[in-house]
């Protein structure tokens, strides 16, 4: 779908946002992450909760559920106020971090896994922006859990990561183990591939360079 599909959805996103639906409403409404809808409708902050979106009850809500959303949505707004403006290398040191606690250390190649996609498109985003790669060297890899659509899954991280459907590997699929927990990411957990030593390198050094200003200060 490319970039164009973005734009589209999230500008439908923000429309539907603004019109006071849920965030999860607009997620399955738009069949995308809640965290996607979450990303690009953080600015608005005029959101009154509209009951009709509420699963159409009449009910009012419990007092202390009010509070806490209003709470949840005060500290969002305070924190966007906090964040504010950020610089190229406020993106790397987060991506930074990003990598330090989540990428893989195996010489060789620069990847990461993760089953939230805001945090992997800003992986791949501060990658695309920092170094000079070949986009047909890109790879991805899905766990995805049987019975659950790889069709959908493989269009779903595709369009988050943009990166080709014929650049995704085969998938691992996860039988299922009744002796563990049954919640099931239903697009899986991705992982994003470059094959790099260089550039692997590269990353973990500058990672320790910032570790080492900490440990050894001055």
């Amino acid at each position: 779908m490319g970039n164009a599909g973005k734009f589209v959805e999230r500008a439908r996103a923000r429309d539907l946002r603004a019109q006071s639906w849920t965030l999860q409403a607009i997620a399955n409404e738009l069949g995308v992450a809640k965290s996607s809808v979450s990303l690009w409708c953080r600015d608005i902050v005029d959101f009154t909760p509209n009951p009709r979106n509420r699963g159409h009850s009449s009910m009012k809500p419990h007092p202390m559920k009010v509070k806490k959303e209003a709470e949840i949505e005060q500290c969002r707004v305070d924190a966007e106020a906090w964040v504010g403006e950020m610089s190229g290398r406020d993106l790397t040191m987060f991506a930074l971090g990003l990598y330090a606690g989540e990428g893989n250390k195996t010489p060789g190649t620069l990847g990461m896994a993760n089953t939230n996609a805001v945090l992997l498109s800003v992986f791949v985003t501060w990658v695309r922006r920092t170094f000079v790669i070949d986009e047909t060297r890109l790879r991805v890899r899905l766990y995805l859990h049987e019975g659950l659509d790889v069709d959908a899954a493989t269009q779903h991280w595709s369009r988050v990561l943009d990166v080709p459907s014929d650049q995704f590997q085969k998938p691992y699929r996860a039988v299922d183990d009744p002796t563990r927990r049954s919640a099931k990411h239903v697009h899986g957990c991705a992982t994003l591939m470059y094959a790099s030593t260089n550039l692997h390198r590269r990353v973990l050094a500058m990672i320790g360079a910032v570790s080492c200003r900490f440990v050894n200060p001055g």
